[in-house]
């Protein structure tokens, strides 16, 4: 996975340096092709009950994942 992910980004860079692009953004292109100069995204800071709702619900499909495998290994025996 490591060796596939690194072979794409040197295959990306060396493409972008062949075709004369200096740098490669990852940033929204407005309609004419120029950059925008803020970004739409806007950063919020979560609150903590969102924050225990996301934790709970990240337990809760972790417990369902162990119960789910359990239950496969005691189905193949």
């Amino acid at each position: 996975m490591r060796k596939t992910t690194f072979s794409l980004a040197a295959a990306t860079l060396l493409g972008s340096l062949a075709f004369g692009v200096g740098t490669v953004s990852a940033a929204p292109m407005s309609v004419n092709g120029l950059q925008t100069g803020q970004s739409e995204v806007t950063q919020v800071r979560m609150m903590r009950g969102d924050r225990m709702m996301m934790k709970k619900r990240m337990m809760r499909k972790k417990m369902m994942r162990r119960h789910m495998m359990k239950k496969r290994m005691m189905n193949r025996m």
